[in-house]
């Protein structure tokens, strides 16, 4: 589904990524941890095609570069949207670019909206949105066309504990039912819960990576996560 092969990226003489190899499987959810500036924004913009790197190889589902877009989708950290249009118009605007026809586009919007609590706000401009009302609707924007590759940066970031319950659920269904999340958090207790596998990255350097139980083994992942930021000072 993708597979991260020797990727290095650098600004300057800083090495944000540094010799990267990952490969997450059709009905995984991949964690990725580390702290701020580790290079899991930078990772996950180069995955998503918004970043060039310097060196290593990206293979997402297909070779065709417009193909994987069609079958992606990438939540930043901080979605920017445009804030002129209302929620609605929004949505729609995304599923003009995946090219959903007038009643799947309808159905989905009715469907997410509705779980994430936000369907009598969908009128009202973008500008007018909370972080989270606007987290929520940058998630239903990813969702809508079923995408087979979930790449998210903090999702559960501005979220309240009723959103990130359902965004749970629909990332295990969506692993479930073959596709592939990947996605960075620091809320290592989630990570814990709901991750297959897990990625420990520090300094662009990947300390420590594989399936969720092997990784913590019978410490929790908070102490496995504590102990390799110390050992690699």
């Amino acid at each position: 589904m993708l597979r991260i092969e020797n990727l290095t990226k650098i600004y300057g003489e800083h090495k944000a990524v540094d010799d990267l190899s990952l490969h997450i499987a059709p009905g995984e959810i991949y964690g990725f941890i580390g702290h701020n500036g580790a290079g899991k924004t930078t990772t996950l913009k180069s995955v998503a095609g918004i970043l060039r790197f310097d060196a290593g190889e990206i293979l997402i589902i297909k070779a065709d570069p417009v193909g994987c877009k069609r079958e992606m989708a990438y939540i930043p950290d901080n979605p920017d949207m445009y804030e002129f249009l209302s929620g609605i118009k929004y949505l729609n605007f995304v599923a003009d670019i995946y090219g959903m026809g007038k009643a799947e586009r309808e159905e989905r919007i009715t469907e997410y909206a509705d779980m994430f609590e936000i369907t009598k706000d969908l009128a009202q401009p973008v500008s007018a949105y909370s972080h989270g009302m606007k987290q929520k609707l940058a998630i239903i924007s990813a969702l809508m066309h079923k995408p087979k590759l979930l790449l998210m940066d903090e999702p559960f970031v501005g979220l309240d504990p009723i959103a990130a319950h359902q965004l749970k659920g629909i990332m295990r269904e969506l692993c479930d039912e073959g596709g592939a999340i990947f996605f960075s958090t620091h809320v290592l207790e989630v990570a814990e819960k709901l991750c297959d596998k897990v990625a420990i990255i520090k300094g662009g350097k990947l300390l420590k990576s594989g399936p969720m139980e092997q990784v913590k083994g019978d410490a929790s992942l908070e102490n496995v996560f504590l102990e390799l930021e110390e050992e690699n000072v």
